[in-house]
């Protein structure tokens, strides 16, 4: 498959190394020393247990129109950073190009082609005005749950944390054959690629870890393991993840797993900093819309009320804008 990958960082990094070496024609999209870094030595992959792989197969380029048509594109950007690629990502685009949303969050389609009262509803914290939307039929669209952990060491070379499974979902919960050869190529790659019936309820599972950790670690500075072994922070999660859990229920999603199942996932993950405390360390924007935000308009979307996410939500949105304003980033260091 020719395969365009838009966002070379740590998630797209690791699918993109991995699918090259499997044979398959992998592009990125990238700019600056990542793209100079991946045309001159391709890119490299620390595995978990420290053995490394080397995809010289690969190419990067800075305009999509390089690039050219593909049979999948691979969005592995951040949630905010979608409206930034374009309308170029329509360069990427031939007639059955299919769109793999590779994002946390809820997701800008999610409405799209699900039957029932709020069938395309658009949601305007993280598509104001529809503008994603306009620019990416919903038929090109297969979701995708993202659950490996990895981090991008320097230009060109990923550090795989753990995990490597990837759940894709066609919107209508069909079982299409573009989505089984897609379910084949990452197979072939070494990922785990369920397809899901339901990929809006797979995705809940991993947003209702997302929604209460991501902020609280924010605000904390604490790792996934503090956050979940100190008391009243685990509380407060729980009670942000029960919110939560009435407003996804509203919209008929199931949990598979219970609240504590969820919490111990996070705790076993160890001391591991989530990507939204990373960004408040690195002084990135921070991932709160489509984490944070979206679960806030989805609560009033249902009628559902949900005070312990808004007060996070508040908080955290506060300190976003204050880094922001600053031009600032925030770490805790330890004595020298």
């Amino acid at each position: 498959m020719k395969i365009a990958v838009v966002g070379a960082g740590a998630i797209g990094g690791y699918l993109g190394a991995r699918l090259s070496l499997a044979g398959e024609e992998v592009t990125f999209i990238a700019r600056n020393r990542n793209l100079e870094a991946i045309n001159a030595r391709g890119f490299r992959l620390i595995n978990e247990d420290g053995s490394e792989q080397h995809a010289h197969g690969v190419r990067a380029v800075q305009r999509m129109a390089e690039a050219g048509p593909q049979d999948a594109v691979l969005l592995t950007l951040k949630a905010h950073q979608v409206g930034d690629v374009l309308p170029e990502l329509r360069e990427l685009f031939g007639p059955h190009t299919c769109v793999v949303t590779m994002i946390n969050g809820i997701p800008w389609w999610y409405f799209h082609k699900l039957a029932g009262p709020y069938e395309g509803r658009q949601l305007e914290s993280v598509d104001p005005g529809g503008r994603i939307a306009q620019h990416i039929e919903p038929d090109r669209i297969i979701g995708s749950v993202v659950y490996p952990a990895s981090e991008l060491l320097e230009p060109g070379v990923v550090k795989v944390i753990e995990g490597n499974r990837f759940t894709l979902g066609e919107l209508d919960g069909q079982r299409s054959e573009r989505i089984e050869a897609l379910s084949q190529s990452m197979m072939r790659a070494g990922f785990k690629a369920p397809v899901a019936r339901d990929i809006r309820s797979e995705l809940w599972v991993k947003l209702w870890g997302n929604l209460s950790f991501n902020p609280i670690s924010a605000l904390t500075h604490a790792t996934l393991e503090a956050i979940c072994r100190f008391g009243p922070t685990r509380e407060l999660a729980a009670g942000m993840m029960r919110e939560a859990q009435a407003v996804a229920e509203k919209l008929g999603v199931r949990f598979k797993i219970t609240l504590e199942q969820r919490i111990a996932g996070a705790e076993a993950v160890g001391a591991h900093k989530t990507s939204m405390l990373q960004d408040v360390e690195h002084g990135r924007a921070l991932e709160l819309e489509a984490l944070v935000g979206a679960v806030v308009e989805l609560g009033r979307v249902t009628d559902t009320p949900t005070p312990t996410i808004q007060a996070i939500y508040a908080a955290t949105r506060l300190l976003a804008a204050t880094l922001a304003a600053q031009h600032g980033r925030l770490a805790v260091q330890g004595q020298p």
